[in-house]
């Protein structure tokens, strides 16, 4: 089983590339450098307890939910903050 720390960084890498965030906009919604996201996100430095509080509500998860794992985090970020599907808008289904 991943340690806690590791799990929350795999969340975080799902919840970016589900909301189409690069660490530079991660960086810019907690308040913090993006070198210092690439440290945390590399495990050369800690995600803090305060950090997961500015997580969970830059993403609007519960901050339970956030800690869960990638799954429970997925199913609970909102409809409008997921980014939109390459292509889905351009889909036609004729009867």
């Amino acid at each position: 089983m991943p340690s806690t720390e590791a799990t929350l960084r795999l969340t975080i890498a799902a919840l970016m590339h589900l909301t189409g965030e690069r660490q530079a906009d991660l960086a810019e919604g907690l308040g913090l450098g993006q070198t210092q996201i690439s440290r945390k996100q590399s495990g050369t430095a800690a995600w803090s307890l305060t950090d997961v509080d500015k997580l969970s509500a830059h993403y609007g998860i519960p901050v339970i939910d956030l800690l869960a794992g990638v799954d429970r985090a997925a199913h609970c970020l909102p409809a409008r903050r997921r980014a939109p599907m390459p292509g889905a808008a351009q889909l036609t289904i004729t009867p």
